[in-house]
């Protein structure tokens, strides 16, 4: 029996494994959309295909699988591109499907034809055109694999409407195999047991992790390598949440606006296991300054980021869980023949003068709200275990500082491409795979507008999404640079013109609050986290306030402004 190529797409997506789809129709995805009522999956209206792309993203980064989002072609494909360069900047497995016009009208500048495969070329880890309806199943089987395996990313294939119409068998292959794509995720026995000996004979050694330990779901072994050796373990903001954020060996997070001890760690340590990162210059600041008395040890699936931007000692190119695997194996051994706590206490005691030196801190106000006291009190509220999703600034930052990650996946940011308005789609993908916990977007009041028309789609699905508003009035990292750096030269940083957020929620069928006052935090917040609704928080906070500490742009990690 033959099927139309929209049919086999929905094939090919369910045994994937896909359940939910978040999209916007449009004539080149009609006769897909046309079969989507015959198949068991769930479909995600958004307003606006960086909605979807987002949505999809915050789906995959909570729930490990990959995401996918379906839009039409011309600008409902452009629309996405933000949103597949912050998936593709962050490791993110999302699979992209677009629809073109027809194959005959393609390179003719037909209605809605767009070459997203070349504009997406350098933001996805592949994408491909479809061009023969008998290729379509080893395409999607190949979309998935590719988006999944070794350094995770986003895969776009783009489908023609003829090729959806188009019929052919449907013939699913059992696997993929392609010559040039091989990732390679056993680590070296040799590189494993250089690394064992550098860490019993370390006297000062830190751990230094990145997404990577998420996306490879490592977090039991990272573990397991610092508590048996007594390693400290700072994160990049994409590790947040792989080592828990309440454990003694915490250092928080480290980088331009990471804590003292962590920075300082780094700066002083001996060795230094970075598992999973890249080394982004926001981490590392000033590269000829990073651990400079380190020997400097790099784990990573992708061995193009080895290398890349910082020199290291020992390169080991692997899956993070097969490492940390492997590298805990070869300490078993030798445990017993080193007392770790002891040869550890000098450092760990420095570490906790320099944390009690320079805590993370604000001066706290009896008048004013202050942003820090708001995460210190969601973080009280949910003990650590809601999903955390942030839009871009100072917002992001006060949540990776002053919110205490226990688990992973539980913090959904844009790192690397730092996109305003990613944070309440990727809530809204967040809620849709888990329908039961509490999913907190932490917000600013100039990246929520961004795409505050995702209010519609979350409360139609009947999410119960909870957005709280820091809101000064600026857009407020833009504007600390601008005090600090620009003499004060607030430069189209004043967000005037402000909507009435609580009235904006009412208007989408919402529920909103106003904080004003610090004595309300507290109450409103519980009140917001038991409503079954989406829930609009408008928090009015200290409109100064600045995100501290803060490695200016070019210096050390060890020359840091503090409070």
């Amino acid at each position: 029996m033959e099927l139309t190529g929209a049919q086999i797409l929905m094939e090919c997506l369910k045994l994937e494994g896909v359940t939910t789809i978040f999209g916007f129709p449009g004539g080149a995805v009609i006769d897909i959309y046309h079969e989507l009522p015959n198949y068991p999956f769930k479909h995600v209206l958004v307003r606006h295909e960086q909605g979807a792309i987002h949505a999809a993203d915050g789906y995959a980064r909570a729930t490990g699988q990959v995401g996918v989002c379906l839009v039409t072609s011309g600008p409902g494909a452009t629309n996405t591109v933000t949103g597949i360069a912050t998936a593709y900047m962050d490791s993110i497995p999302v699979v992209i499907l677009t629809g073109q016009v027809p194959t005959p009208l393609i390179g003719n500048d037909a209605f809605q034809e767009v070459d997203i495969v070349g504009i997406t070329r350098p933001c996805t880890k592949h994408n491909t055109l479809v061009k023969d309806i008998h290729k379509l199943a080893y395409t999607i089987k190949q979309a998935f694999y590719l988006a999944r395996s070794g350094r995770p990313g986003p895969v776009l294939v783009d489908l023609p409407k003829d090729i959806m119409q188009a019929k052919a068998k449907f013939i699913y292959p059992d696997d993929i195999s392609m010559r040039s794509y091989n990732p390679h995720c056993d680590p070296h026995p040799k590189q494993i047991s250089r690394v064992a000996k550098l860490i019993q004979k370390a006297q000062r050694p830190v751990i230094y992790s990145g997404g990577g330990v998420i996306s490879a779901d490592a977090h039991e072994e990272l573990v397991t390598l610092a508590h048996r050796r007594h390693i400290p373990v700072t994160s990049t903001l994409m590790g947040l949440g792989a080592f828990p954020g309440n454990d003694p060996l915490w250092l928080g997070m480290l980088g331009m606006h990471g804590t003292y001890a962590a920075n300082m760690a780094v700066n002083n340590a001996d060795l230094v296991l970075a598992i999973g990162a890249r080394f982004d210059d926001r981490v590392t600041g000033k590269v000829s300054t990073f651990a400079p008395k380190a020997t400097l040890v790099h784990i990573d699936i992708d061995p193009t980021s080895i290398q890349k931007n910082v020199s290291v000692h020992v390169p080991i190119v692997a899956d993070c869980k097969s490492a940390l695997t492997a590298l805990n194996e070869a300490l078993k051994g030798t445990a017993k023949d080193v007392d770790y706590p002891a040869i550890r206490k000098d450092w760990l005691d420095q570490i906790s003068v320099w944390n009690e030196a320079q805590p993370l801190k604000y001066k706290p106000s009896s008048k004013t709200v202050k942003p820090q006291f708001v995460v210190e009190k969601i973080y009280e509220l949910t003990k650590g275990e809601a999903i955390i999703t942030t839009e871009v600034g100072q917002n992001q930052m006060w949540a990776a500082q002053f919110y205490k990650f226990h688990r992973p996946k539980s913090f959904l940011s844009s790192g690397g491409l730092g996109t305003m308005g990613y944070g309440f789609p990727a809530a809204i993908g967040a809620q849709m795979a888990f329908p039961d916990r509490l999913v907190i977007d932490i917000a600013g009041d100039g990246s929520i507008q961004m795409n505050i028309q995702e209010l519609a789609t979350a409360v139609c699905q009947k999410l119960p999404v909870k957005i709280i508003i820091l809101n000064n009035g600026y857009l407020g990292m833009v504007r600390q640079w601008q005090e600090l750096f620009y003499d004060r030269c607030y430069s189209e940083t004043c967000m005037e013109a402000q909507p009435d957020f609580v009235k904006l929620a009412e208007a989408y069928g919402a529920v909103g609050f106003r904080i004003t006052k610090p004595k309300d935090v507290e109450p409103v917040l519980k009140k917001a986290f038991a409503i079954n609704n989406t829930v609009i928080v408008d928090v009015r906070v200290e409109r100064e306030e600045n995100v501290y500490p803060m490695v200016p742009a070019g210096a050390s990690l060890a020359d840091m402004l503090l409070v």
